[in-house]
């Protein structure tokens, strides 16, 4: 009887859409939405590490130009008042404010300093939002995923041990596919978690340290216009 059994249970298919096409529907729709979660994710990751990438680029690029000792209204006009850089962005949001705050006999309008900051604080904001974007769905994705995986582990159980009572048999060719199913899920679950969490706490670090650099660059042009407000 064991040798049968073996036998048996060595005739079943264990590949992984074999697995996924016993399933149920209910285990089905779970691991479908695991996996699109896990594409979804490494979209994203692969999106923000070349954009990130870039962003330390121009930044390092701008840096130089900046500090070239070319002067602030000829490095403006060259880049423009619409910039594609976000460095570039912090800095025509600064000049622009700077230029604005004159009057037309050559002084300045009162509070230019505080505005000047204030215009660089909302555009450095932009631009964390825009290199932040999408890392909520990482978060999501590693914190919930498990869970779902587990639920689809769950149903999948069930229905394997409502199989083992309708047939009246525990033997392992009856009991192994509907577990091997059910894990599929929790092993999906994972897959889909662990690169989100990883990537989720690697990428917000490399915003963090865009955004500081992007709030640094901010603090030292505003000195600098402050010594001119000062002549």
């Amino acid at each position: 009887m064991e040798t049968e059994t073996l036998a048996l249970a060595q005739e079943i298919n264990f590949s992984m859409w074999a697995l996924f096409a016993r399933a149920t529907l209910t285990v089905k729709l779970v691991m479908i939405m695991l996996i699109a979660a896990s594409f979804w994710s490494w979209a994203i990751i692969f999106q923000k590490v070349i954009s990130y990438r870039q962003a330390r680029r121009e930044a390092a690029r701008f840096d130089r130009a900046f500090w070239s000792g070319e002067p602030l209204d000829g490095l403006f006009d060259q880049i423009g008042a619409d910039p594609k850089g976000h460095s570039q962005k912090v800095f025509a949001a600064g000049m622009i404010e700077w230029r604005r705050s004159h009057r037309d006999d050559g002084g300045l309008i009162a509070g230019a300093q505080a505005r000047i900051d204030r215009s660089m604080d909302v555009a450095i904001a932009k631009e964390a939002e825009g290199l932040q974007h999408g890392l909520p769905v990482l978060a999501t994705v590693g914190s919930t995923a498990p869970f779902v995986g587990l639920f689809g582990t769950v149903w999948g159980i069930m229905h394997a041990f409502i199989g083992i009572a309708e047939q009246q048999s525990t033997n392992l060719a009856v009991v192994a596919p509907g577990i091997a199913e059910a894990l599929l899920a929790t092993g999906l679950g994972l897959l889909a978690a662990i690169p989100a969490v990883i990537f989720y706490n690697k990428l917000s670090a490399d915003a963090d340290r865009i955004i500081a650099g992007y709030e640094a660059f901010a603090d030292e042009f505003s000195t600098i216009l402050s010594r001119q407000l000062d002549l």
